[in-house]
């Protein structure tokens, strides 16, 4: 798959604070990438240095196999900061403006970019009369002007009402299918978790991990039992061969095993074999909330 943006150990120093630490990873065209980290792990800094807001000390990043910059250019939106919208203009007059002012897209475009984040029917209506959700898919429609194939968000559901990141989040879903790369920053885990294909976890400047969503949550397997006699269940499971860890969670037991290696039908055997019935038996998927705060909490 083709990379739409590379990395190669970007660094970045604010005096004698290190923001970036020789930072190298790919985003492969067509995926929704979310870089993830806690506030102050350099995701803002390492959005501003690809889209040429900040440099580098060191390090180099090319966009789209190094075609020529001004091309690349106009192949690329973002939202870095909710742009300044007059109030008391409606929303297609906002984005007239953006046009006007930043020569992305045509007059012509607008009701389309506005049809593609659901405000084409509040086209007129003034920006002050706009939910908190709506004024940002309207900051993501300035983005999408001139028709980019790649989409640089930094938090875009920060500050947000659930129904708000609900919103949000199905634009950014619906984008994705109409082709477009998606690059977005993000603090919150069940978003990137929920929306994004690849990942790029991000601790004090330096690169954590990178990888698929599913490879970054996923190193083994965790299974989840249950018996209305969780003590007995829990000294006969003590004695099965196999697992790598044992423990009590949120009112059942967990299991871990080495990748691929669970067997439910195997445990549901040893367990009816040594006098249980297990009333819930499932293989439980680790969330990347978990992963994050295993792989941001290594010394």
């Amino acid at each position: 798959m083709q990379s739409v943006l590379s990395l190669n150990g970007v660094t970045k120093f604010y005096g004698k604070i290190q923001a970036l630490n020789n930072v190298s990873f790919s985003v492969p065209e067509g995926s929704v990438f979310g870089i993830l980290g806690p506030n102050g792990s350099g995701k803002t800094t390492l959005l501003s240095i690809v889209l040429d807001v900040l440099k580098a000390n060191k390090g180099s990043y090319t966009w789209m196999g190094g075609e020529d910059d001004g091309e690349v250019r106009k192949k690329i939106g973002s939202l870095l900061e909710t742009p300044n919208f007059y109030h008391y203009l409606s929303a297609a007059d906002n984005l007239a403006i953006t046009h006007a002012i930043s020569g992305r897209g045509t007059k012509e475009e607008i009701d389309t970019v506005l049809d593609k984040v659901g405000l084409l029917a509040r086209k007129k209506s003034k920006f002050n009369t706009y939910s908190l959700g709506m004024k940002q898919r309207l900051a993501i429609g300035a983005a999408l002007l001139g028709s980019p194939k790649v989409l640089v968000l930094d938090e875009p559901t920060n500050g947000l009402d659930p129904e708000g990141i609900a919103e949000i989040r199905e634009l950014i879903k619906n984008l994705a299918k109409e082709g477009n790369t998606i690059i977005m920053a993000s603090h919150l885990l069940d978003e990137v978790e929920k929306v994004c294909t690849h990942v790029a976890i991000l601790k004090k400047g330096t690169l954590i991990t990178t990888g698929s969503v599913d490879e970054v949550m996923i190193n083994e397997d965790i299974v989840e039992l249950g018996s209305h006699d969780k003590a007995t269940l829990l000294t006969v499971l003590k004695t099965m061969p196999g697992y790598n860890s044992i423990k009590e969670e949120l009112g059942f037991i967990q299991l871990t095993f080495s990748l691929g290696t669970a067997n439910l039908s195997e445990i549901n055997s040893y367990c009816f074999k040594n006098g249980i019935v297990l009333n819930h038996l499932r293989v439980k998927r680790k969330s990347l909330e978990t992963k994050f705060f295993e792989l941001t909490n290594q010394n």
